[in-house]
């Protein structure tokens, strides 16, 4: 997807109340989940793959299979005992191979069973200049070169989550602002990629 994360960001960790007001019980277990999907990110360091999840609500799913106990620790476990929209995030492997992450999420649909979905990924950030000049050169190969030359681009990883009832949650964290403190948080930061995720779960 060719879209640039939205400005209107949220400093901090999950940070800003959600546009329609506090967060709902379930908004608060996207907000969570995302969130943790962003650590996790963190800890293995930029340039990774795109990270695709299946979200399911842990009680109704350890309701229907109990064997799952033995994929969850114990954190996960004490959260679903006490909160029944506590959400898992299921990492999809074996992604087909494609040439972008819109071509990616046109091609995936969800089981009822699932109660949403999550992708992580990173987008390069350009000044408008740059990506002018980009777009005048024809051989990709050439213009990635030129792309990751730039001494001015940066780099976001985007963490998105949308349930199937509707909530959505975003965590941004750049790369010339690694920490924890610098992620901004919020329903919509970028809309385009929260709705190919809805469309996934129609």
């Amino acid at each position: 997807m060719t879209e640039e994360p939205s400005h209107h960001t949220t400093g901090g960790p999950g940070a800003g109340a959600p546009p329609s007001g506090p967060a709902t019980p379930r908004r608060a277990a996207l907000m969570r989940v995302v969130a943790q999907l962003e650590e996790h990110a963190a800890r293995a360091g930029w340039d990774a793959p795109v990270g695709v999840f299946a979200l399911v609500r842990t009680a109704a799913a350890l309701q229907e299979d109990p064997a799952l106990a033995r994929m969850l620790d114990d954190a996960a476990l004490a959260e679903a005992r006490t909160d029944p929209e506590a959400l898992c995030a299921i990492e999809q492997g074996d992604l087909p191979p494609v040439d972008s992450l819109e071509e990616l999420l046109a091609g995936i649909t969800w089981p009822d069973e699932v109660d949403g979905t999550a992708v992580v990924t990173e987008r390069m950030l350009l000044p408008t200049e740059a990506e002018q000049e980009a777009a005048a050169i024809t051989d990709p190969q050439e213009r990635s070169a030129y792309l990751l030359a730039r001494p001015d681009r940066d780099d976001v990883r985007i963490v998105a989550g949308v349930l199937r009832s509707g909530e959505s949650w975003c965590a941004l964290r750049t790369r010339s602002h690694d920490s924890a403190s610098e992620v901004a948080g919020g329903a919509e930061l970028v809309p385009g990629l929260v709705e190919a995720l809805r469309r996934t779960l129609q």
